[in-house]
C-alpha cells in the first residue's frame, strides 16, 4: 500500500495537465487534478478554440463579398454579434463537459481550487493537504501587461473574447500571433483597427517573407500598421473614449485598446521556489528533456515551462511524462520541427527553419519562393496574394523549412510537417505529382531558385545606377 494519497497530483486543468492525468489514469495510476477555473484551460476557454470560432465567424464577410463574383446575388449581410457570442459560449460549455467526463472516465479525481506546493510530495488546495508520489505543474500562462500609465483601462485577449459590443475603433498594441489574429477578426467584423508595435514588422520570429507578405495583406484590408510605436499613456475620457499617447508625442482616440504584448508563466504564488524548484528569469519552471525539474519528484509541462507554447506541444509533453512514470517507457518529446499556425486573415503556416536560421545553422541554402493570385479570386476580384516558400540545404537537398501565407495555410503545412519530420528532400518534392487545381500543388512544382542575397543586391545597385544615369 502506497504511503501517498495519489500516484500523481496535477496542478492545472489545461491541455497539458488533462492529457497527462488522463493517460496516467488509464495506465492504472491514482490521479488527482486541481483547477480553480474551467477544466480545459486557456486553449479551450480563453485562447485557441474561442478565437478560432470568431475567426470563422469573421471570415464570412469575405465569403459574402466574394460570392458576387461567382454569380450569387445577396442581400446586404448583417452580423448579430450577441448571437455569435452566445453560440461560442455554448460550445465552450459543451467542451468543458467533455473534458470533465474524459477525466472521470479515466479515474481522475478533480479537485476545485488553487493548488499550492508545500514540498516535493505535498499540495494544499483550499486548506486541505494531499500527498502524491509525483507532482505535475501544468498551470499555463497569462497575458502580460507592461507598466504603462492608464493600463487599467485596456483589454487583454481574455477580455477581447468577451466583449459585449464590437468597438468602432480598436487599437491593438503588439503584433505577435495574438495581435494579428485579433486584428483580422475585428477588422472583418467592422472595426477600424490600428496596430502599434515596437518592431519593424509583424510576427517577430517568423520568416521575413512571411512577415512582409502578411503586413502587405493586412494593409490591403485596411488595418493601419504603425511599426516602431510605443504607448506612453492611456487616458479614459468622461464619454468612455480612450486617448492613447505614444512615446513620440502622437495621440490616437479609440473606443477600446487591446494589449497583446505576450504571456508569462503562471508560477506566482504556487510555492515552487519554497519547495526548491528552479525558475528562470521570466518565472518559467526549468525542466530537462523529460520535463523533470531539479526536484526529482516534480515535473512541469506546457506554457509554464516556456519552451514551445502551443497546445499540441503541452499535450505531447504531458503524455510523455505519464508514459515515462507509469508505463516504463523512457519518452522524451522532440521539440524540433514543430509546425505553427497563425489564424490571421490571410492565415500563416510554418514548419522548420526560417531563411535566416537556415543560413546561420546550415550555411549555403537554396530558396524557392512563389507568390500568386489564388484561383478563387480570379472571379471574385479580391486583391489578395498567396506566398509559399521552401528552404533547402544546398549540399544534401534536405528541406529545412516550409512557409506559407494564404488560404488554408495551416491545413497545408500540417501535411508538410510530416514530410519535414521524415527528412524530405527537394528531389522528392519535385518527383511528387501535384493535385490540380489546388494551391498546395505549388509546393511540389517550384523549380526556380531565388538568387542569393548578394546577387540580388548587385542587381539592385546596377538598376539604381542605370536609373541615375537616365
Amino acid at each position: 500500500m502506497s504511503d501517498y494519497d495519489f500516484d500523481l497530483f496535477t496542478l492545472g486543468g489545461g491541455s497539458g495537465g488533462v492529457a497527462a492525468s488522463r493517460r496516467a489514469g488509464a495506465l492504472g495510476a491514482r490521479v488527482a487534478l486541481c483547477e480553480e477555473q474551467e477544466v480545459g484551460g486557456t486553449c479551450v476557454h480563453r485562447g485557441c478554440v474561442p478565437k478560432k470560432l470568431l475567426v470563422y465567424g469573421a471570415h464570412f464577410r469575405d465569403e459574402f463579398e466574394d460570392a458576387a463574383g461567382h454569380g450569387w446575388s445577396l442581400e446586404p449581410p448583417r452580423l448579430d454579434w450577441k448571437k455569435l457570442q452566445a453560440a461560442k459560449a455554448r460550445e465552450l460549455e459543451r467542451l468543458e463537459g467533455v473534458y470533465g467526463r474524459l477525466l472521470k472516465d479515466s479515474g481522475v479525481r478533480v479537485i476545485r481550487g488553487r493548488g499550492r506546493v508545500l514540498d516535493a510530495h505535498t499540495v494544499e488546495v483550499g486548506g486541505q493537504r494531499y500527498t502524491a508520489r509525483y507532482l505535475l505543474v501544468a498551470t499555463g500562462s497569462h497575458p502580460f501587461l507592461p507598466k504603462v500609465k492608464g493600463i487599467e483601462h485596456v483589454l487583454t485577449s481574455d477580455g477581447a473574447l468577451r466583449l459585449e459590443t464590437i468597438p468602432r475603433r480598436l487599437l491593438i498594441v503588439g503584433a505577435g500571433y495574438i495581435g494579428v489574429e485579433f486584428a483580422g477578426i475585428f477588422q472583418a467584423l467592422g472595426s477600424k483597427v490600428t496596430m502599434f508595435f515596437r518592431g519593424a514588422s509583424v510576427l517577430r520570429g517568423f520568416d521575413d517573407d512571411v512577415r512582409a507578405t502578411l503586413s502587405q495583406e493586412m494593409r490591403k484590408r485596411g488595418v493601419d500598421l504603425r511599426p516602431e510605436t510605443v504607448v506612453a499613456d492611456v487616458e479614459k475620457r468622461p464619454d468612455g473614449t480612450l486617448s492613447v499617447l505614444t512615446a513620440m508625442g502622437e495621440t490616437l482616440d479609440v473606443d477600446a485598446v487591446l494589449f497583446a504584448t505576450g504571456r508569462v508563466p503562471n508560477t506566482k504564488g504556487l510555492g515552487l521556489e519554497a519547495a526548491g524548484v528552479r525558475l528562470d528569469e521570466r518565472g518559467a519552471v526549468c525542466v530537462d528533456e523529460h520535463s523533470r525539474t531539479n526536484v526529482e519528484s516534480l515535473y512541469a509541462v506546457g506554457d509554464v515551462t516556456d519552451r514551445i507554447n502551443l497546445t499540441p506541444v503541452a499535450i505531447a509533453e504531458g503524455r510523455a511524462v505519464a508514459e515515462t512514470l507509469f508505463n516504463e517507457r523512457d519518452i522524451t518529446l522532440d521539440h524540433t520541427g514543430v509546425a505553427s499556425a497563425v489564424f490571421s486573415q490571410p492565415p500563416v503556416g510554418a514548419v522548420g527553419c526560417t531563411e535566416r536560421e537556415a543560413r546561420a545553422k546550415h550555411g549555403e541554402v537554396d530558396v524557392y519562393l512563389s507568390t500568386f493570385r489564388p484561383m478563387k479570386h480570379v472571379l471574385s476580384g479580391r486583391d489578395e496574394r498567396t506566398m509559399m516558400k521552401v528552404i533547402v540545404e544546398r549540399g544534401s537537398e534536405r528541406v529545412l523549412g516550409f512557409h506559407m501565407v494564404g488560404a488554408d495555410a495551416p491545413e497545408i503545412i500540417q501535411g508538410l510537417a510530416v514530410a519535414l519530420k521524415c527528412g524530405v528532400t527537394k528531389k522528392q518534392l519535385d518527383a511528387t505529382v501535384g493535385i490540380h487545381p489546388t494551391a498546395a500543388e505549388e509546393f511540389v512544382t517550384m523549380r526556380d531558385k531565388r538568387p542569393e542575397p548578394e546577387v540580388e543586391s548587385a542587381r539592385e545597385l546596377g538598376h539604381d545606377a542605370r536609373r541615375s544615369a537616365d
